[in-house]
């Protein structure tokens, strides 16, 4: 019985700070991370301002764990799909293909992603998280990378499989930026082509092909 009401404590604690991160999103989206005062969270969470301190040390705290929450469900929307997929090459461009679709694709999205960004300029700790959720995403491209070159035959050394993998990065980055922010100049399906075809252009795999199996 003891344990199954800390249990309860806890996940009660887990649903308190995630509803302050989505309180803090929402604001950062609408106004900013200056907009997104510890009050105007409060507001938005209905709860005190005694009780995000409870949970937080500090304003800039909440907002480092807001923008880690932010990129670190991009990247996990974007590879949701992946592991469904039979081949290598299937897999690389499922998450080509996600990359450059909705959800991941998204006006509010960018537009988030965009409030904070002087705010990882600004400060080292939010570049670190910058730096953790970029580092995790191009790390698990390029396993997506090696895998696919191998199922061709090929295998890539240490720095040749880095250095492929940042520019498919670029690329991908690329069209999901211009995807959000300007998703009405672009005809139905024409990321979905222009990534194939670009990502698949650097690495010297058909994955137009790969993504109908």
């Amino acid at each position: 019985m003891t344990g199954e009401r800390r249990k309860f404590r806890r996940e009660g604690a887990d649903s308190r700070r995630q509803a302050l991160v989505m309180a803090t999103l929402d604001l950062i989206a609408e106004q900013g991370v200056r907009g997104a005062t510890v009050r105007a969270i409060a507001e938005r969470a209905d709860v005190t301002q005694g009780l995000i301190r409870h949970y937080f040390s500090t304003k800039d705290e909440l907002v480092q764990e807001a923008y880690l929450a932010h990129m670190a469900g991009l990247t996990e929307q974007t590879f949701a799909g992946v592991a469904e997929c039979n081949t290598a090459g299937a897999r690389l461009a499922a998450l080509v293909v996600a990359s450059v679709t909705p959800p991941v694709v998204d006006a509010a999205s960018v537009g988030l992603w965009a409030g904070f960004l002087n705010h990882v300029r600004q400060d080292a700790r939010m570049r670190a998280v910058h730096a953790r959720t970029y580092h995790d995403f191009r790390d698990r491209l390029e396993r997506l990378i090696v895998a696919a070159l191998e199922e061709a035959g090929r295998a890539p050394d240490a720095g040749q499989a880095r250095r492929l993998a940042i520019a498919c990065n670029a690329v991908i980055d690329g069209l999901w930026l211009e995807g959000g922010a300007l998703p009405e100049a672009f005809e139905p399906d024409e990321l979905i082509g222009i990534a194939l075809t670009a990502v698949g252009a650097i690495l010297q795999l058909d994955l137009e092909e790969a993504a109908k199996t």
